[in-house]
Order: structure tokens, then C-alpha cells, then sequence
């Protein structure tokens, strides 16, 4: 089964992209919902990130999410720490995931697929873009955040202009019906 990396900036509708592939029966996973997963659930990502970010990590045996987030957002050497930590057991728990399934490819959603050569695992790659302003209006609506905090979030992210030279596929997710053409187009490629 073929692996189909799919990716894109906050906001551009990866999550949206990637359930319509579901609709052909394409398994889909979702990376970063199974890291938060795996943080929860695995005792050596626990005892792994205890030692580097402190005992606070974990509140009342739960991953302490705004205590991380504090420690890594202006952080980029203990952000790839945690990201070293974290993304090998996600890659394990996807090859485990990737063997329970069967059909022509699968789907693999991933924020960070570039920025961590986590596309070089895959053997094609989709992009998903949409205008700026669109994906502000989104996560504003979708996160109940002001504009300012997510100008944050996507300053910390690659620009498109530099994952499209490394896409195989680009879909534009501005215009649903559009977008719904584009993956039933896509689907019947990848399923050769």
C-alpha cells in the first residue's frame, strides 16, 4: 500500500482534504491527533519528556499542554527535542496502523511533513494551500482566537512557497465543490 503524505498550513483544510479521501475508502491517518494520543499514553514519551521539560509535563497524570507549549513556542532547539522524542514513536504507531489496512494507498496528515523529511517516507505528496486571509478566517472561527494569535502560529510554520517545489500535488481548498473534484481526480491516480 502506497503512503500518501498530506499536508499544509494552518487553516488550508488538510483535516477537511483528508476526510474526503475517506469517503472512498481510503484509511486516513491523522498524525498529530495520534502524537497528542501517543504523549498521553506512552510511558517512555511520558518518562522521555519529564527529563527534558520537568516533572510539570504532566499535571494529575495529563499531559500539561499550556506548560509545553510555554516551554517550546519561542524554542526552536527544545521544540526539535520534543519533536525527537515524539515523532519516531508517531512514525512505529503509523507503520503498526499502515499493516491493520488495505486499499491501493493510504492517507497520512501530517502539519510538519516537510519541515521534518517525514515526506522522504512517503511516495507521493499532497499539498493542501488556500489564500492567507481565508485560513485566518478559519482558525479564528474554528479556534475562538484573535487574528494576532494566529498571525503567531503560521509565522512559526513554512510558507507554501517553499513546501510547493516539494509537493507532488497541490490542492487549492478555497471552493468546496471544487476541492471535492480536484480529490476525486487525485483518488483515481493514486488508486492506479
Amino acid at each position: 500500500m502506497k503512503t500518501i503524505g498530506l499536508t499544509g498550513g494552518i487553516g488550508s483544510g488538510k483535516t477537511t482534504v483528508a476526510r474526503m479521501f475517506e469517503e472512498y475508502g481510503i484509511p486516513v491517518y491523522i498524525a498529530d491527533d495520534e502524537a497528542k494520543s501517543l504523549m498521553h499514553t506512552s510511558h517512555v514519551i511520558r518518562h522521555e519528556l519529564q527529563d527534558l521539560l520537568g516533572e510539570e509535563v504532566y499535571k494529575d497524570g495529563e499531559l500539561n499542554r499550556a506548560y509545553m507549549a510555554d516551554k517550546i513556542f519561542n524554542d526552536k532547539a527544545l521544540l526539535e527535542k520534543v519533536n525527537g522524542i515524539v515523532h519516531p514513536r508517531v512514525e512505529e504507531h503509523f507503520q503498526a496502523w499502515k499493516k491493520e489496512h488495505k486499499a491501493p494507498y493510504c492517507i497520512k496528515e501530517a502539519a510538519i511533513l516537510f519541515e521534518n523529511d517525514g515526506y522522504k517516507r512517503c511516495d507521493k505528496t499532497i499539498l493542501v494551500v488556500a489564500n492567507e486571509e481565508e485560513r485566518i478566517k478559519r482558525v479564528m472561527k474554528r479556534d475562538g482566537v484573535k487574528r494576532e494569535k494566529v498571525m503567531e502560529r503560521m509565522k512559526n510554520q513554512w510558507p507554501d512557497a517553499i513546501k510547493i517545489p516539494l509537493a507532488d500535488y497541490i490542492i487549492k481548498n478555497e471552493e468546496l465543490t471544487e476541492t471535492k473534484e480536484e480529490v476525486k481526480n487525485l483518488h483515481r491516480i493514486l488508486s492506479l
